[in-house]
């Protein structure tokens, strides 16, 4: 049996290797605040979520999947949830039915698979009654497919042939075994039989039939004789006890991967359900493909800013189709970082199937996910910041592919500005030609003023909002780079305030 609600023709694996940046990218984008939301404690569900964010999508056809799937979770919670609590259950189940050292012996091996059997039809019965009663009500081609399958596996007949072999396999006390003699009249090819409880009349009751049949009573005394009838017995169940148990781990594993596609929804629903009660909205994004430039939403916000301080932020609007790079200036604390933080976070989560921040949201897919962001001073450098910088471009350049997406936040800026703007021209510049999607938060007046005089068409520049008397929304504009980034505003903030007070 197949779950495939993660993908319309495999198997989700929790244990894919995660991208080469996986560290920079937590790091850089805070998203150990999303993750913890998501898992809401739960090691399983943060090991899945890590996996499934972190390793991006660039098959549409597999995120919007995903997205027909989660709009489903979302609509039916309350029974996404039963399914992900009743796996969970009988997988724990299935681990108390532990034997330790005595699983080795066929009677034990047999007795064992008996009852985790038992459980798991159990299980296994409800999902085929959910099936029957909600099947209908799920749309996705993910879910129709599942629900399906276990309508056309578990029929009424599975389970009846299935409560039928357990009855007869659950007392071994009697088994009737044939075998043949083979060299050295060593018995082999031992076969169970069913044991036939044949009625008989009782005119056969009371008339002495001749019989084919011969019984051999072993005396209670004889241990030798009951140590070889019981090693005839346990040859004759080794085989059913080893077909049943491979049964049962057969049901396990399906269980299992059902618990981990459905641990993606259930982090999901964990993030709905506090985005929602804190007023903030989401929506399903709208993914283009790599090859093109898109970007257009409305409503975008920090997803991370908003679940750490648990109220409603600042967000923004943008309609900037075609552009390949993104040039971010402005007022210091003016919510630069934040925004660069809601792109990349939202972009994950486009790319993984999932909603998006935002009250409406169209992109194009990336081949990858990069972040190149300034470092605090570290004494365990052994060079320069400015080295530690080029050091860290250079490898994410070496490991780079076609149409992947770079966020730049405050690079180059280890040296003197006219230097700074150098490096940073040249990197840009190439990134550029190679169609390389950048978004670029700096303080590089000088660099950033010679883009805007070239009047790039794939070029677009956004500028931190300030009102007058130095306010500012958190919100980004349209605008031409200004020399200053107004750090007057945060003195006069800090400390004529505080002679004020």
């Amino acid at each position: 049996m197949k779950t495939y609600l993660m993908y319309p023709d495999q198997d989700f694996n929790p244990q894919q290797e995660p991208p080469w940046n996986e560290r920079e990218l937590i790091q850089d984008l805070e998203l150990n605040t999303l993750f913890k939301t998501m898992s809401s404690g739960d090691a399983f569900l943060l090991n899945v979520i890590k996996r499934a964010l972190l390793n991006s999508q660039v098959d549409l056809n597999v995120i919007a999947y995903r997205q027909a799937v989660l709009k489903d979770c979302i609509k039916h919670a309350a029974i996404i949830r039963e399914m992900y609590a009743l796996t969970v259950n009988a997988i724990a189940k299935e681990k108390e039915e532990y034997w330790g050292i005595f699983g080795k012996y066929p009677p034990a091996t047999l007795s064992r698979a008996v009852k985790v059997m038992r459980i798991f039809i159990e299980a296994l019965k409800r999902l085929r009654s959910i099936a029957d009663e909600q099947g209908e009500t799920f749309v996705s081609s993910g879910f129709t497919k599942f629900f399906s399958m276990l309508k056309q596996e578990l029929s009424d007949e599975y389970f009846s042939e299935m409560e039928e072999h357990l009855l007869e396999l659950q007392s071994h006390d009697t088994v009737l075994i044939s075998a043949e003699l083979g060299k050295g009249n060593i018995g082999t090819n031992y076969v169970l039989h069913t044991m036939q409880q044949k009625k008989r009349s009782w005119i056969e009751r009371f008339i002495n039939f001749e019989s084919s049949e011969y019984t051999i009573v072993i005396s209670n005394q004889d241990n030798a004789g009951a140590t070889a009838l019981s090693e005839l017995r346990d040859r004759g169940i080794n085989l059913v006890a080893n077909a049943l148990a491979q049964s049962c781990d057969h049901i396990l594993s399906f269980f299992k991967m059902l618990q981990t596609e459905l641990a993606f929804y259930m982090a999901c629903l964990n993030l709905h359900d506090q985005l929602l009660s804190q007023g903030e909205p989401i929506c399903f994004p709208v993914p283009a493909p790599a090859d093109e430039r898109a970007l257009t939403f409305s409503g975008l916000y920090d997803v991370c800013l908003a679940l750490g301080l648990k109220q409603k932020v600042a967000s923004n609007d943008l309609d900037a189709n075609g552009k390949c790079l993104f040039i971010i200036t402005g007022a210091n604390q003016g919510g630069k970082s934040t925004f660069l933080r809601s792109i990349g976070v939202s972009q994950l989560m486009m790319q993984c199937g999932m909603f998006v921040p935002a009250e409406s949201f169209q992109a194009n897919i990336g081949s990858q996910l990069l972040t190149h962001y300034r470092r605090k001073e570290d004494a365990t450098m052994k060079s320069g910041k400015l080295d530690e910088e080029l050091n860290r471009m250079n490898k994410i350049v070496n490991n780079m592919t076609d149409n992947a997406i770079l966020l730049l936040n405050e690079s180059f800026a280890a040296t003197n500005e006219r230097e700074g703007s150098e490096i940073a021209r040249q990197i840009l510049s190439a990134l550029l030609k190679k169609r390389i999607k950048v978004f670029f938060v700096t303080h590089l007046f000088e660099f950033a003023h010679d883009f805007y005089e070239k009047s790039l068409p794939d070029v677009t520049f956004l500028r931190a909002e300030r009102k007058t008397g130095g306010k500012r929304t958190f919100r980004l504009v349209k605008g031409e780079p200004l020399q200053t980034s107004f750090g007057e505003d945060l003195f006069d903030n800090v400390f004529l305030k505080g002679e004020k007070n």
